[in-house]
């Protein structure tokens, strides 16, 4: 069996954010190792390479079962425009990943 899967998360970023324009929504994709939950990559729909690279720091190695640790890493060091759509990006991610190995138990 397969010990990593691939979840996303979508949010709305705000109106005027260059994300909304090129992309129309926020998203960020996860690949989870199942055994460990902990998250081996991630990539967002960020328009500057340093910000996914930023963001891919923040949460590659953490657990997705760790869900507040996670927002609270993002809230006190991402202070980019799309703070609140990353969050809740995160939370749907977090959310699809659960509902995917509750299924698999």
């Amino acid at each position: 069996m397969c010990s990593s899967i691939f979840v996303t998360g979508e949010a709305k970023s705000p109106s005027n954010n260059p994300i909304t324009s090129k992309f129309g929504l926020f998203f960020i994709g996860l690949v989870v190792d199942t055994d460990t939950h902990r998250i081996l990559d991630a990539e967002c729909t960020a328009t500057l390479a340093l910000t996914n690279a930023f963001v891919r720091s923040l949460i590659v190695g953490a657990g997705i079962d760790e869900e507040e640790d996670l927002v609270e890493r993002i809230s006190t060091r991402y202070h980019g425009s799309s703070q609140r759509a990353l969050i809740t990006a995160l939370r749907n991610a977090a959310s699809k990943y659960r509902c995917a190995t509750d299924n698999t138990r």
